[in-house]
């Protein structure tokens, strides 16, 4: 009789991409290229390709709970990520399910603004999340603008960017990796990450000639496969960093537009 191993399992809360580039689809490639079984509650439909969103609907909050009840119940996932939330009613359904009982790690990435510019939370769910979702994380993702959204600071520099990390640990509890690659004036995408003790500078060379969408997905997802497979965070954050910087650097062509080669390895 064949052994069977066992696959470890995550949990993605986020938002439907019809386009499949980015989302709850971008989460599920990558679980899949790392030898994750992915799991999902997804929180919103979006009419999406990569040039923009033309409409979103959200689930119902308590349609967002019992997805998440389900997958807990039968499929407990080692670490869990969350992407678009969207309402202020999603929100809370998801800080009150991981603010009760023993919860694994929980990867937030702040989706508030699409590449495109589209809005992706809405104005009154910002304070939420930075209330009561934040608290509960184990590590925030934000990129540029939403750092800057998060603490109302302009960024300009690496040093402001250090400076925001550390920042973010002290006013929401949470470890953060700030992630730089919208910084002007840099060779390198740079991102910061701190956790209160250990700090970490993650750079990559820019890949040139490629417009990528659902990278800031697929980071925070890569993050949690990796805790999921049993890594500690500061080891997950740099193994995820290699991650995409690499489906970046293979991204391939679908119709006019760039896909991230989830699958490169």
């Amino acid at each position: 009789m064949t052994k069977r191993c066992s696959l470890p399992i995550a949990l993605t809360i986020a938002g439907s991409d019809s386009g499949g580039g980015a989302g709850i689809q971008a989460d599920l490639k990558t679980f899949a290229a790392l030898d994750v079984h992915g799991t999902s509650a997804i929180t919103c439909l979006t009419a999406q390709n990569p040039r923009g969103v033309t409409g979103v609907q959200a689930a119902s909050a308590k349609m967002v709970l019992q997805q998440m009840e389900a997958v807990f119940a039968g499929l407990p996932p080692a670490a869990c990520k969350t992407g678009m939330l969207y309402s202020t009613e999603i929100i809370r359904v998801v800080t009150s399910f991981f603010g009760h009982g023993k919860r694994p790690p929980l990867i937030v990435d702040p989706v508030m603004v699409a590449t495109s510019g589209a809005a992706l939370l809405k104005p009154s769910a910002v304070r939420i999340v930075c209330d009561e979702l934040l608290p509960l994380a184990t590590l925030v993702t934000p990129n540029l603008d939403e750092t800057e959204l998060l603490l109302g600071v302009k960024i300009c520099d690496e040093e402001a960017l250090r400076s925001a990390a550390r920042e973010v640990v002290r006013r929401f509890g949470c470890a953060a990796l700030v992630k730089g690659g919208h910084l002007k004036g840099t060779r390198e995408a740079v991102d910061i990450f701190y956790d209160g003790k250990t700090e970490l500078l993650l750079s990559a060379p820019f890949v040139r000639g490629v417009s990528t969408h659902g990278t800031g997905c697929t980071y925070a997802a890569a993050i949690a496969a990796y805790l999921a497979r049993g890594e500690r965070l500061p080891a997950a954050v740099q193994h995820a960093k290699e991650f995409i910087t690499q489906a970046i650097a293979g991204s391939r062509r679908i119709g006019h537009h760039f896909a991230l080669d989830w699958f490169h390895a």
